[in-house]
């Protein structure tokens, strides 16, 4: 079943805290995705990292410049550390 993403919060670095329209809630750690290099080589500017924000229409966290990451991947990211 696909969640969609209702808050963010940036807590520290690459830390943001988001929660799903079905409750669930977590922290990830972003910096992984500097390792991934591509277009994640953005995140290495933490200012442009902060512009994260809510696409309601897609469901889930986008930056500047049409990035987004699926929600089904965050989700299964949070599940994954339960």
């Amino acid at each position: 079943m696909l969640y969609d993403v209702l808050k963010i919060k940036h807590l520290e670095d690459y830390k943001l805290e988001l929660e799903f329209e079905n409750g669930v809630k977590g922290v990830i750690d972003f910096s992984v995705y500097l390792k991934k290099g591509g277009v994640f080589g953005k995140f290495k500017n933490m200012n442009y990292f902060r512009k994260a924000y809510i696409n309601m229409e897609l469901g889930t966290i986008c930056w500047p410049g049409s990035l987004d990451i699926a929600p089904e991947t965050l989700y299964a990211k949070l599940k994954s550390k339960k």
